[in-house]
Formats: structure tokens, C-alpha cells, sequence
């Protein structure tokens, strides 16, 4: 199948009209989109961007062969044009299939929220799935009750990253599926971050009117096994470390820090990062990272470094000047080894997130000064063990490596 999206936006289009929030005003040349809507092999159109001809022939393409026109968005959703001479657009009911004349089959989705989503089988068995704004499948029906990875699927990735890791969870989005953000808004700043944004989470967007091969897997995104997070305090660093795995399914959480008795504000902070992760992701409180790095699983995400490298210290006696000039600098290093090793060597997705201290203030105290000196050496071995190593400052992150 060939697809063209004639448009890769949000239903009011990026830049938003009257919108002056910098991301709009920064919306231009092939960062501005017009609302999501898909030609399919010039038969069959997936939704309706303004002026769906001229968008077609700004893309080299012609609606004039058009079949069928489907809708996605609810009944109450945006407002459509219906361009003369096209068929008359329909809404597929769930679990309905539908035959087009040009030999493609449709199946109606059920999704988690208003709306339809459609998977699109091509003459020669190719399959794409789209989703509307705003939403994912539902239950364990829709796209699940036909075996196998599907080789396209275009979504709302930064709106509802968790409808990607159901989709993952489930086998229909694998290494191989081309991953196609649409329904682009203005949450995320366009250009260099909203691609960085999606690449993260496997996934990638086009410019409108681009021309695709559903099938030709080139462009699928690289996701690395091992990251790094870096940054100060309330920089940012823990939602950056999150966002990275949000649209995988089973993701464990490794809390280092803790329970902390009798402390309100720890225990809020503690409340604040466990509200703000996925309900599908689990936790485990624990400072011993070498079996988990070691053993099969699902992605980690360990928070944080400097609260590992804290106990690691107090294991080995570090504050003590006596102790750690007779052998626990030496045992200490053991332990960033053997961190380190385990790191190299695990077959499991990691995010890794540790506080930045380069650039701190000089601690008043000794046991302060090695402290900050440690996690400095810590953050550097670990760092080379990474394939991706990321910068958080106020909130933005500055890829390293």
C-alpha cells in the first residue's frame, strides 16, 4: 500500500488559529500541519483535512479516484468539509469489516473513547492501523483478534503514549512496525524535541503531504537499550526518564530511595512520582541493582543513582575518614564495578537517572566533598556504558551522546 498523509496534525491544525503559545508561532514551514488525514493508494481516505484537493494535489496526488471516505472522530468532533464529487463520508460501526472496490478489507476498532479506529488491510495483505486523537484500543479486542504485528501504525504517540504500549503489550506493534505520530499539537515544541520526543518512544512523523510504503521498515527508529538521565535538582530529569518508556507495557520502577519513617515531605515527593507513572507499571523498592540488570525482564527505570551510591557509601564505611582510607574507597569501587559490568551486559531496556554535580557549589564538609567527587565518577563510568546520555536542564533535555 502507498499512503499520503495530507495532513499529520491535531483537528485544529498546528499552528492553532489564534493561538500565540510559542510552540504555534515557531509552527511553520514543514513543522505547520493541517488536520490528520489519510490517502490510501489514492482509493480510499481516511478523514478530512481543509481543503482535501488542494492538499492532495500540493502533495503530487489526485482525490479524483477516491472509493471511500471513512471518519474517525465522534459524531460531536470537529467540523468537516465535504468536497464535491467525493463519496459520501461514513462512520464504520465497531467490529464491522467493510470491502472497497479497490480490494482493500476495513475492520472497524473499538477504541477506549469516542471515536473509530480503522485497520486498513492492502490488495497484497500489508495492514496499517489508525487511530483518532485521543484514544486506544479497547479491551483486548479491535486490532488484538488479528494475529501478528501490524506494518503501520499512525496515532496520537505524544497524547496517549499508553495506546502504543497496549499495542506493544499485545504483539501488534513490534521492531518492525513503522510507528507514525499524527494528531500533532502544540504540546510539544515543534521541530528538534517533538522528533526527539517520538524517536524516544519508537516512533517518528513526516511533514504533510508525504508519500510512505506501508511495509518499508528503513526508517524505523533505533531505540537504545541503555540511557542515561542527568540533572539537576528539579530540573526535570524524572519526567524526561519517564516519558522515555511510557509507550512500552510492564515497564518496573526501581525506587532506591526507599520509605523514609516518620518524613511527610519525602513521603510526598514518594506520592507525587508514583501518581505521575502509568498505572501499568510496577515498583520495587530496592537498592541491590545487579541481579535485576542480570536477569531477564522488562524495561527498568532506576531512580536514582545518587540515592544507590548514598547506601553503597554507608555499606562501606565511605564517611569515615579512617575507614575509607583503609580500604573503602577500594570496596566502593568494587561496587561501581560491578554496577558497571552488569550494565554492559544486560539484556533488558534501562533508563537510568542520577543527579548532575559538576557544576555545584564546593560542600563545607569532607564527607560532603567525596560524596559529590563519587557520584561525579559514578555518572562518568556508567555514562560509557550507554548508548544514550541526556542533559536535563529547566526542563529541556540536551542529548549528550
Amino acid at each position: 500500500m502507498e499512503l499520503t498523509l495530507l495532513g499529520t496534525g491535531a483537528p485544529d491544525g498546528l499552528p492553532r488559529p489564534g493561538c500565540p503559545c510559542a510552540s504555534c508561532a515557531t509552527a511553520v514551514g514543514d513543522e505547520a500541519r493541517a488536520a490528520t488525514a489519510l490517502l490510501v493508494d489514492a482509493a480510499l481516505l481516511l478523514d478530512l483535512t481543509p481543503g482535501p484537493a488542494f492538499a492532495a494535489a500540493r502533495a503530487g496526488r489526485s482525490i479524483a479516484g477516491v472509493r471511500q471516505v471513512l471518519l474517525s472522530h465522534p459524531h460531536d468532533g470537529p467540523v468537516v468539509e465535504f468536497p464535491a464529487g467525493l463519496p459520501a463520508p461514513v462512520r464504520v460501526p465497531d467490529g464491522r469489516e467493510l470491502s472497497v472496490i479497490s480490494g482493500h478489507r476495513v475492520r472497524a476498532v473499538a477504541l477506549d473513547a469516542p471515536g473509530t479506529g480503522y485497520e486498513v488491510t492492502g490488495p497484497d495483505g500489508d495492514r496499517l492501523l489508525y487511530l483518532p486523537p485521543g484514544t486506544a484500543p479497547a479491551g483486548l479486542n479491535g486490532p488484538f483478534e488479528t494475529p501478528g504485528p501490524y506494518d503501520m501504525v499512525l496515532l496520537d504517540v505524544l497524547g496517549r503514549p499508553d495506546a502504543l504500549a497496549r499495542l506493544r503489550g499485545a504483539g501488534a506493534v513490534t521492531a518492525t512496525t513503522d510507528v507514525l505520530g499524527v494528531h500533532i499539537d502544540h504540546d510539544v515544541p515543534p521541530g528538534r524535541e517533538l522528533h526527539r520526543r517520538l524517536a524516544a518512544a519508537g516512533a517518528r512523523t513526516v511533514p504533510d503531504g508525504t508519500t510512505l510504503v506501508v511495509g518499508d521498515y528503513h526508517a524505523v527508529p533505533d531505540l537504545p537499550r541503555r540511557t542515561l538521565v542527568l540533572g539537576g535538582a528539579r530540573s526535570g530529569k524524572s519526567v524526561e526518564a519517564e516519558r522515555r518508556l511510557e509507550s512500552f507495557p510492564d515497564v518496573l520502577y526501581v525506587a532506591t530511595g526507599g520509605t523514609r519513617e516518620g518524613d511527610a515531605d519525602w513521603a510526598t515527593r514518594v506520592a507525587l512520582h508514583r501518581d505521575r507513572r502509568p498505572g501499568s507499571w510496577r515498583t520495587a523498592e530496592t537498592r541491590d541493582l545487579v541481579p535485576l540488570l542480570t536477569s531477564d525482564g522488562p524495561p527498568l527505570l532506576i531512580d536514582c543513582l545518587a540515592l544507590w551510591l548514598t547506601d553503597a557509601m554507608d555499606a562501606v564505611g565511605a564517611w569515615s575518614d579512617e575507614t575509607w582510607e583503609n580500604g573503602g574507597a577500594a570496596a566502593l569501587a568494587e561496587r561501581v564495578a560491578a554496577l558497571a559490568t552488569a550494565l554492559r551486559g544486560t539484556a533488558r531496556t534501562v533508563v537510568l537517572v542520577s543527579n548532575e554535580v559538576g557544576s555545584g557549589v564546593v560542600p563545607a564538609t569532607s564527607s560532603g566533598r567525596r560524596f559529590r567527587d563519587e557520584l561525579g565518577r559514578v555518572n562518568a563510568i556508567l555514562a560509557r556504558e550507554c548508548e544514550r546520555v541526556v542533559l536535563v536542564v529547566a526542563g529541556q533535555a540536551l542529548p549528550l551522546r
